[in-house]
């Protein structure tokens, strides 16, 4: 029986999908103005291992991870200056170019770390006409209302604002305005906007759409989206009204998070999420990372250094996805140590015979991902099997890799490597080549062949998924 922790409930609950057939969710994608640090790709990381888990414990995964590429702000409330924008005068580019750069280096380091493809990948510039729709309902059903800068959503209008963050909503609290952008016809200073109208600060926006709505007086047509009702037009589009699983860093509970149960909730008339799920963040030496600080590293810096991508993916595992998790070299270096101890070990174990699934071990894998997506203690499962020595060794290979289709630790090919090695008797090794050469040709009929040739003759039974 699977449990979670719940954010919302601020317990850990049996799940409970809303289709036995089917399990929804959605993850809180990049805001793509520049190469993702190893902190966002840290928290793609804790969402793709929850989903992998999900799918190894049977369920069918339907997974949605948006791309802002329109309309985040510097701040997460309604000021500052938009991250697209910014990142398009930074380089002389047009948000576009700049969203489609980013987009694909983002795509290219989560192929280095065998982050499985989302069902539905969202660009926010897809969906603004559904985000402008979703306004005018709540429009419509007096949940928002339009000033000369923007549209709010008027939170006094949802009593259970403050739900999934705890606090207490003080709706008499004085002053107009939020934060560093004041606007002075905003009814509280809680109400956030659910779109911006090009005006004021705005004046300069690069990206604008022009829309209409209806019931309000509104003097200008060009606008964009507010940040917060993009997620809740994407996730409602590819997933439906209400969504098994919400997954996102704990940065997003206070306002992000809690913003969109409040717009889609009100503008759906259905609970949004059953389960929240919230990752702990990525700290760097004991502290955040900063630019200022200059520890904020990417991917390709890890890559420059020496480290094998995988290594950082090891490295994550190490900790449960409600447990902060301290990045430095030295850590690093300890997981580099250890995945090549498990790479090594795995190798030895090369057995000349079939093996077949280790159930006791198996038993306590799904036991680890049933409480709470114990990652950590999925991996302490996965090193008891391979240091059991009452164990056939073949059997050993055989469950480790099915073990990793949630780790995705590349073990298939680490160990596949072992056939090619120099010391492997000529013929052996010519075999092996001219198979690995007709499985990238997709010629299944000639790598069949092979494979049999090689068990028959050399007695090598080479280990495919």
């Amino acid at each position: 029986m699977l449990r979670l922790s719940n954010t919302l409930t601020k317990k850990k609950e049996e799940f409970k999908p809303i289709n036995d057939d089917k399990v929804t969710i959605y993850q809180c994608g990049p805001t793509v103005y520049s190469h993702q640090h190893i902190g966002n790709l840290f928290s793609v990381l804790k969402g793709d291992l929850i989903r992998k888990s999900l799918m190894y414990l049977g369920y069918n995964v339907s997974f949605t991870r948006n791309i802002t590429d329109v309309g985040h702000l510097v701040s997460d409330e309604d000021n500052g200056e938009d991250k697209m924008e910014k990142g398009a005068k930074r380089e002389g580019l047009s948000p576009k170019e700049i969203a489609e750069k980013y987009t694909e280096l983002f795509h290219k380091d989560l192929k280095l770390l065998n982050c499985l493809v989302p069902t539905n990948e969202t660009k926010a510039t897809d969906y603004v006409i559904k985000m402008a729709e979703m306004v005018q309902v709540l429009i419509d059903k007096d949940f928002a209302y339009a000033t000369s800068k923007a549209v709010y959503f008027d939170v006094s209008k949802f009593p259970q604002y403050n739900a999934l963050n705890g606090q207490i909503l003080e709706m008499n609290k004085s002053g107009s305005g939020h934060g560093n952008e004041e606007d002075p016809e905003k009814k509280h200073p809680f109400d956030f906007s659910v779109w911006f109208f090009k005006a004021g600060v705005h004046q300069g926006a690069l990206q604008t759409w022009d829309y209409k709505f209806n019931n309000i007086k509104q003097d200008i047509l060009a606008g964009f989206p507010g940040w917060h009702i993009e997620c809740s037009a994407m996730s409602k589009a590819t997933l439906g009204d209400t969504l098994d699983i919400h997954i996102g860093g704990i940065e997003h509970i206070q306002v992000h998070h809690t913003n969109e149960i409040a717009q889609s909730e009100s503008t759906n008339g259905v609970k949004f999420v059953n389960y929240w799920l919230h990752h702990e963040m990525l700290e760097i030496e004991g502290g955040k990372m900063a630019k200022s600080k200059g520890n904020i590293f990417t991917l390709d810096d890890l890559i420059e250094k020496g480290y094998n991508p995988i290594v950082f993916r090891y490295f994550v595992l190490l900790g449960h996805y409600r447990s902060k998790q301290n990045f430095s070299f030295e850590a690093l270096d300890a997981a580099a140590v250890a995945y090549s101890r498990l790479i090594n070990i795995l190798k030895s174990k090369i057995s000349k015979t079939d093996g077949k699934m280790v159930i006791v071990y198996r038993n306590k894998l799904i036991e680890a991902l049933n409480d709470d997506i114990n990652i950590p203690k999925a991996l302490s499962v996965l090193w008891d099997l391979i240091k059991d020595t009452s164990l056939d060794d073949g059997d050993i290979v055989y469950t480790a890799l099915d073990f990793d289709k949630i780790f995705n630790l590349n073990m298939l090919e680490e160990i596949n490597k072992t056939f090619t090695d120099s010391d492997l008797a000529p013929e052996l090794k010519l075999l092996i080549e001219q198979r690995n050469a007709a499985r990238e040709e997709r010629n299944w009929a000639e790598a069949d062949r092979i494979r049999k040739e090689l068990k028959d003759k050399f007695n090598y039974n080479v280990i495919d998924k």
